[in-house]
């Protein structure tokens, strides 16, 4: 499957199986023979991809260079967004080389900041090896890293020059890391599609590669409509951060060690959701449906962090506009929307619906 995603600069979106061979012959068409290329791994995925990409590029007359930094969340740091600066300073990279992201979320925002900003901004090129990178933070050229006192606190929109996704790279996957993935597709059928989140659930998604895929190319697609419609996040693109606000915060509560992404997220959708349905906003029984295909795919769906700390982490949420806090709500499974609340009203939203649990 190919899409175009019609962005400010538009770019092409690959899904197709053993396509990272082809990252070489794919790159002539986006930039000059013999450029550089520094390819951004980390220290789980690197061993397993990364010369293949080399290789590939080599091949088509590029010269490469493989970046490796340690797996995990912590290492989404300034510090090491600057040892990506001094290592392509280092081999004098110029505004017609490129970066090749190649690893989950972490390496992508990663990657996608230090494209955006080392001289003002260079091409890059998007490999996402993890499910939850595949469905959506490959796409729609969100970058960034973490300060300490929150997720991706500082980042820029930096669109990809292409986007290859291969679902091969999904069989060395951890099965925890699947399942951190799989939050996001569910995400996806909570705020635009029942017929996608029917489909989930109906199907094993670890089984059944044919499955697997067409979910693959149906989250993306969703992706890429959201993008397009509302490419700088000040709309419809709020709705693609179900569930992250109060993620965000148990990740931050535990300070990004005890949950992955996927596993905050989807313990955010329930907690949110129950939210909704004690406002009497959301449909009763969305939320224990919610719950009942996180639990399908071996994701939490409770947390027992304080109430307190979930609201004082989320207050720094990327999507508050000076008092307001935006919180992406249910109707029901299918249809969302944003809803406004001054933050201090977060604590005691989400009190009541401990109280209505």
């Amino acid at each position: 499957m190919e899409l175009t995603i019609q962005t400010s600069n538009p770019y092409q979106i690959l899904i197709q199986r053993g396509c990272l061979d082809h990252l070489g012959l794919q790159a002539c068409a986006l930039f000059r023979e013999n450029s550089r290329a520094m390819i951004i791994t980390d220290s789980n995925i690197g061993p397993l991809y990364a010369q293949r990409a080399a290789d590939s590029l080599e091949k088509a007359g590029f010269m490469p260079e493989i970046f490796t930094f340690p797996a995990g969340e912590e290492s989404k740091r300034l510090s090491t967004i600057e040892q990506i600066y001094t290592a392509m300073a280092e081999l004098k990279m110029t505004r017609t080389d490129f970066i090749v992201a190649l690893g989950g979320g972490v390496t992508g925002d990663m990657a996608g900041f230090a494209a955006a900003t080392f001289l003002r901004g260079i091409g890059f090129i998007q490999i996402p090896t993890s499910l939850l990178a595949q469905i959506d933070s490959s796409v729609g050229g969100k970058t960034g890293v973490d300060l300490p006192q929150g997720k991706n606190l500082v980042g820029a929109f930096h669109q990809p020059r292409l986007v290859l996704i291969d679902p091969d790279t999904l069989s060395t996957l951890p099965t925890r890391f699947f399942s951190d993935g799989m939050a996001e597709a569910i995400k996806y059928g909570c705020i635009k599609s029942r017929p996608l989140f029917e489909l989930i659930r109906d199907n094993d998604m670890a089984k059944d590669p044919k499955m697997l895929e067409r979910m693959i190319c149906e989250c993306v697609d969703w992706k890429r409509r959201v993008v397009e419609d509302d490419e700088f996040d000040t709309g419809e693109r709020m709705l693609l951060n179900f569930g992250h606000t109060l993620g965000h915060a148990l990740e931050k509560h535990y300070d990004f060690g005890k949950l992955t992404h996927g596993e905050a997220v989807g313990i955010g959708m329930v907690k949110i959701s129950r939210a909704g349905e004690a406002l009497g906003l959301t449909k009763p029984g969305t939320a224990e449906e919610i719950a009942a295909v996180l639990r399908q795919y071996r994701l939490p769906t409770a947390d027992s962090a304080p109430a307190e700390n979930l609201a004082k982490a989320a207050a720094m949420d990327k999507k508050g506009m000076g008092g307001t806090l935006n919180l992406i709500l249910l109707r029901e499974i299918g249809h969302s929307f944003v809803h406004p609340i001054p933050k201090q009203e977060l604590l005691s939203i989400i009190k009541e619906r401990e109280e209505h649990a």
